[in-house]
């Protein structure tokens, strides 16, 4: 009797194997399978009797990957461990007896007999349905969170979930884009609710694709008008500039449909923000206050049409500052001094 024969019919063994939840199951050096425990006949449909003396390749498991290539005549795990002497960990979808298919997260080992030498291999795996089925629910409600709250707002929301606390009442620097839409109460006017509703989706999905790509985060949708944090105030003239060009092609699409042109200002500014928490104990957003905040609105109040003005603390962090003239200074509503203005040249 080999050593692996007297390794799965060991009585003791068997009985200990028998009772682990996890299904199990053991192949010689060619990967007839040897043992098969309890739970691998509960969890694959398939009785001892029927897989004993049999490859999994034998229309028993014919496991496949996740791109559904089939493992057991290719690229074999149990192969792999044993040819290599590694342990393998997979995720891979067998078959059960019913031919439906279900994910696992499997486990291979060699096993060694008294000289060092592979004998064969033990096979543990679990079925995950319940887990993937709570992967693919949480990815489809993440997706869907993130459609509705900033990413900032979103990865609080995780921190506060991992650790239990906030990092909010936070100081940072941060630089404020505002974007708003010029006469958008006069432009409403004529419009129905509906149309109200597709002219600030269409448009404020361009500013959320730009921003996102330029780094930045929308914080949040203020009406007709939009706030956006950056992280570089490079990257927050830089959207602003994009955003203006897709304006343009934008305006071409509705003139076609005989439709108003829309214009918009953008005001820039950096400088120190608090991030806060603010509401009621049962609903609150995350966002960013303080004084830059309130100037970068300010600074799109002044912009022309179509414009995009930033404040002397962003231009000075810009790496080309020749882009921007100076416009002079202005006296801000609620500011007692006046503050330098620059223009972005187009």
């Amino acid at each position: 009797m080999t050593y692996l024969d007297k390794l799965v019919n060991d009585p003791q063994i068997q009985l200990l194997l028998d009772t682990i939840f996890d299904a199990i199951y053991i192949v010689d050096i060619n990967r007839n399978i040897k043992f098969w425990n309890k739970a691998a006949e509960s969890i694959t449909g398939y009785s001892k009797d029927e897989v004993m003396g049999k490859k999994c390749a034998d229309n028993i498991l014919n496991h496949i990957d996740d791109t559904g290539k089939l493992l057991c005549t290719s690229h074999c795990p149990l192969v792999s461990a044993m040819t290599n002497d590694i342990n393998v960990t997979e995720k891979v979808y067998p078959q059960h007896k019913n031919k439906t298919r279900f994910p696992t997260n499997t486990k291979i080992a060699p096993i060694k007999d008294e000289n060092n030498v592979v004998v064969g291999a033990i096979e543990v795996f679990r079925d995950i349905s319940q887990d993937e089925d709570y992967r693919i629910l949480q990815e489809k409600f993440n997706r869907l969170i993130q459609k509705y709250v900033s990413n900032t707002t979103y990865n609080e929301i995780l921190s506060q979930l991992d650790h239990g606390q906030s990092d909010s009442n936070s100081i940072k620097e941060l630089t404020i884009l505002y974007l708003d839409i010029v006469d958008f109460t006069s432009i409403s006017e004529l419009m129905l609710p509906s149309e109200v509703a597709d002219l600030l989706n269409d448009l404020f999905g361009i500013c959320d694709i730009i921003t996102r790509e330029s780094h930045g985060d929308i914080d949040k949708f203020i009406g007709d008008s939009v706030m956006a944090t950056f992280i570089d105030a490079n990257d927050a003239v830089f959207a602003a500039q994009k955003i203006l060009s897709a304006l343009k092609e934008f305006n071409n699409e509705r003139k076609e449909k005989q439709l108003k042109e829309i214009k918009i200002r953008i005001g820039i500014n950096s400088g120190s923000v608090i991030q806060v928490e603010i509401g009621t104990k049962d609903r609150k957003d995350f966002t960013v206050i303080g004084d830059t905040v309130n100037t970068a609105s300010r600074i799109e109040t002044i912009a022309k049409p179509n414009h995009v003005c930033i404040s002397e603390s962003t231009l000075i962090k810009l790496r080309n500052k020749k882009a921007f003239e100076y416009i002079g200074e202005e006296t801000l509503k609620g500011k007692n001094k006046k503050i330098k203005i620059y223009r972005y040249i187009d």
